[in-house]
């Protein structure tokens, strides 16, 4: 007998801030032979996921792919292709997520000017204006469409056009939204945006589908610098990932996970972007309305669909109920972060896990679990 025993995970209902459930489906997929990464047959299948992520991103850009690594490979690739040593940056900081880019920009050498608002609240178009007129030598400002931390919807479309007024390019995090929330790149003018695969794609975490518009390639090109990492160098990437010509080798890419977002993308696209941010937003309002009756708050005003961030009620304890919820229930919700550790849940509703039937087991839990 084998000293190692078969691996077997227990199913779980995953509502807390990701990953979410992944369909069976996209772990067929998964399970697809491999195949090399330079093989016809897997260029066809990267080239189609990539389309289909435009589809997703709404967008015509040409450079449009998922890098090999989880979501916030998406946040480094950005900053290192579009900063160089010196460059001002403003950073919206309304969260967690917010200050991680504030790090990673001074980390590739940027000058960074902040846009701060409380926890639970969005950053104001009136306080960008004021910080784009304030650092007109910024190139870029960046900010969280849907901030994980806090469940903040940001509002994006006024903010967007004071900051190309301003000659600045725009950059967002779209983890926590992109196939949850519509996510309309062209539209809002969206100079670099990144997400990942295991929130509402319901693929396993992995990739980090990032986007670059003509504009951002424009400033890219015109570096007096090397990208500080090789391995984000989209220099390099475009030419394996660019449809037509010579593929130029950079990496392995990791062929299976690719299989998996793929069919994730193909779920997505089959139900419909429009029906599915409607899904979102139906069980969003279903949970909302039975939390308000078991006395439980929202914590944002303007709170995402997709991840639900509320006050723990006077009296309740965290760290019980959560443990009760995933041992009795095999139901996982996430604890607050930061200053809303041990005063907060993050509840999420996303991807395939964004159902009714979820909804009203959580609700029926939590009822027992809080008694």
């Amino acid at each position: 007998m084998s000293e190692f025993a078969q691996l077997s995970p227990p199913e779980r209902i995953l509502m807390g801030p990701g990953p979410s459930t992944v369909p069976v489906r996209v772990l067929k997929a998964l399970g697809s032979p491999t195949i090399g990464h330079l093989d016809p047959d897997y260029i066809d299948v990267m080239d189609e996921c990539c389309a289909m992520l435009r589809r997703v991103f709404r967008t015509g850009n040409a450079l449009t792919f998922p890098v090999s690594a989880t979501g916030m490979a998406g946040m480094e690739a950005i900053a290192s292709n579009l900063v160089e040593r010196g460059d001002e940056v403003i950073v919206c900081i309304n969260g967690v997520f917010g200050g991680r880019m504030k790090d990673i920009m001074e980390r590739c050498g940027a000058i960074v000017h902040t846009v701060e608002a409380e926890w639970g609240e969005v950053i104001t178009d009136e306080a960008v204006g004021e910080a784009v007129q304030a650092h007109p030598k910024a190139g870029l400002v960046t900010i969280v469409h849907a901030e994980t931390s806090t469940g903040v919807h940001q509002p994006l479309v006024e903010i967007s056009k004071m900051v190309h007024e301003a000659g600045m390019l725009l950059a967002v995090d779209a983890v926590t939204s992109l196939g949850g929330h519509p996510v309309n790149v062209d539209e809002w003018e969206i100079d670099a945006i990144f997400s990942g695969t295991q929130k509402c794609l319901s693929c396993p975490p992995g990739l980090s589908p990032v986007s670059f518009s003509e504009r951002a390639l424009g400033v890219m090109d015109a570096r007096e610098s090397k990208v500080q990492s090789w391995y984000f160098d989209v220099s390099m990437l475009r030419d394996y990932y660019s449809d037509g010509g010579t593929r130029a080798y950079h990496h392995t890419a990791p062929i299976n996970m690719v299989y998996g977002l793929r069919e994730a993308l193909a779920i997505v696209l089959e139900e419909g972007l429009e029906a599915r941010f409607e899904r979102h937003r139906v069980v969003h309002e279903r949970l909302r309305t039975g939390l308000e009756r078991l006395g439980i708050s929202y914590i944002p005003e303007k709170s995402l669909h997709t991840l639900n961030c509320v006050s723990i009620p006077e009296g309740v304890e965290d760290g019980p109920v959560r443990s009760r919820l995933l041992d009795e229930y095999s139901i996982e919700i996430g604890a607050g972060l930061g200053p809303f550790a041990g005063k907060a849940w993050r509840i999420g509703l996303m991807g395939h896990a964004a159902t009714r039937r979820n909804v009203d087991l959580l609700l029926a839990a939590l009822g027992e679990v809080m008694g």
